[in-house]
């Protein structure tokens, strides 16, 4: 797989799976944007890259400001030459029961997840279409196939998500464009690393490979869906989860 001369956008990449992905596709050849709402995180992972002789550019904006993410999606393609890849990867969590949740709680979660990623195809789309070239990816979770008690809102943001891949793929494949979507199990990350001992010991029985997923496992199936080798795939969710489902 080589991504020589390919510009990729990837947000949420200051850390965990946003930056496992922005590493692998920057060693593929890409040139990557490196975007995250945290400024230092996002220079600190394209100096990361530029260190192993690749090529980047930390960018900051908030993918829930559509205005901010017009604005930043401009400049990268000036800056890069156009967007030929596009990673939505940011994401929170506010995990909390139902009866106890607050609509902000809600409300965060969904902008984040499912409409900051809405923002940020609409931003490149009509470059894509353009050039009729590019590539989408949207990670989203198995949580958003089978949901889990504590996580409305971001299983219905994960769910949402899946299904905009969907339509998306429906709408841009006659301009060459193809948008899938990949959904993590449990992988070792920021984000899971608080867990009590006891529910990750439950996660890890359900999981038929007994281990955690890495990062990088799941930058490796974006590499591929991104590389001409993933040309043929198109409106798909693949399951990243070690067969936890």
């Amino acid at each position: 797989m080589k991504l020589d001369g390919r510009k990729a956008v990837v947000t949420g990449a200051g850390q965990g799976i946003g930056r496992a992905i922005a590493i692998r596709l920057a060693a593929l050849g890409a040139r990557v944007a490196v975007v995250d709402v945290n400024s230092k995180a996002a220079d600190q992972v394209a100096r990361e890259i530029e260190d192993m002789g690749g090529r980047a550019a930390g960018v900051t904006f908030d993918v829930t400001d559509a205005d901010a993410v017009m604005t930043g999606i401009k400049g990268i393609v000036e800056e890069f030459g156009g967007v030929d890849i596009l990673v939505n990867n940011a994401g929170v969590t506010r995990d909390g029961l139902l009866a106890r949740m607050s609509p902000e709680d809600w409300q965060l979660v969904l902008d984040v997840n499912l409409t900051g990623a809405f923002n940020c195809i609409r931003a490149v789309s009509r470059t894509m279409m353009s050039q009729r070239y590019g590539r989408i990816v949207n990670v989203a979770s198995i949580i958003g196939q089978i949901g889990n008690a504590g996580q409305a809102n971001y299983a219905a943001s994960k769910a949402g998500l899946i299904a905009l891949t969907k339509s998306v793929a429906k709408e841009l494949a006659s301009r060459g464009v193809t948008a899938n979507a990949v959904a993590p199990g449990f992988i070792e990350t920021g984000m899971t690393a608080g867990l009590p001992e006891k529910v990750k010991e439950d996660y890890l029985s359900m999981i038929l490979l007994r281990r955690f997923g890495r990062p990088e496992d799941v930058a490796n199936l974006v590499a591929f869906l991104v590389s001409d080798e993933g040309d043929y795939v198109n409106g798909q969710t693949i399951n990243v989860d070690g067969g936890m489902i």
